[in-house]
């Protein structure tokens, strides 16, 4: 059980520390020039050369962030597409900045909502790529389905409650993924993380996510505790 907010720094990997073996780097103005569609088949001529690529798969470290946050999303949920997880990794990260949200974070909280599937529904009701229950994407004028828009109001969210506890607690990125996962009013209640395992081990996953995204854009491999 985790103790306090202060706890959330970024796990170690659990990835395997044994050598990778080297591929070719992957040319990501050829890969984004082709992210005007949804679908890989779209393209024909030149881009057909990319169909299947492993490279999205298996890239080499330290990779360019964009492609850190493609291989997350497809080991996570090799179903889907990689030209499709790159689309999505792509727009994930422009709608982070946007909100002034660490990419890695922001990516990193859509893997342990969804997978980054644009249609998950899960046993409590929430759906879509950002796990928006109904009620609360109604409020909010949001189209749950709609990837897009469901990644820029998850963006919004998050951005305002990192800006609202930011300089309030020790790890802000942590609370706020506490109020994302039992709502603000919890982390009024506890002031800070709440003491709900389910809260606890949800952000404690983020965090395992995120720092296997910084390590595939860092190259470095943090030590065990």
């Amino acid at each position: 059980m985790l103790g306090s907010c202060a706890l959330f720094g970024p796990p170690h990997s659990s990835y395997p520390q044994s050598a990778v073996p080297v591929t070719p780097p992957v040319n990501v103005e050829v890969l984004q020039s082709a992210l005007g569609s949804w679908r890989l088949e779209r393209f024909p001529g030149s881009v057909e050369s990319l169909r299947g690529l492993r490279l999205l798969y298996d890239i080499r470290t330290p990779a360019k962030p964009v492609l850190a946050v493609t291989r997350s999303i497809l080991r996570a949920n090799p179903r889907l597409d990689p030209f499709d997880a790159l689309v999505l990794a792509t727009y994930a990260r422009h709608v982070a900045l946007a909100e002034d949200l660490e990419p890695g974070f922001f990516c990193a909280t859509l893997l342990q909502e969804s997978l980054f599937d644009p249609w998950a529904i899960s046993r409590a009701g929430a759906v879509g790529i950002a796990q928006f229950t109904l009620d609360t994407a109604d409020l909010f004028g949001i189209d749950p389905f709609d990837w897009r828009a469901a990644m820029k109001g998850s963006a919004a969210l998050l951005g305002e409650y990192l800006r609202a506890y930011r300089g309030r607690y020790a790890d802000p990125y942590a609370v706020s993924l506490a109020a994302y996962n039992a709502g603000p009013l919890a982390v009024r209640r506890y002031r800070g993380v709440p003491h709900y395992p389910e809260t606890r081990d949800y952000i404690t996953l983020v965090y395992v996510r995120w720092s296997r995204i910084v390590r595939d854009v860092t190259g470095v491999v943090a030590p065990p505790p």
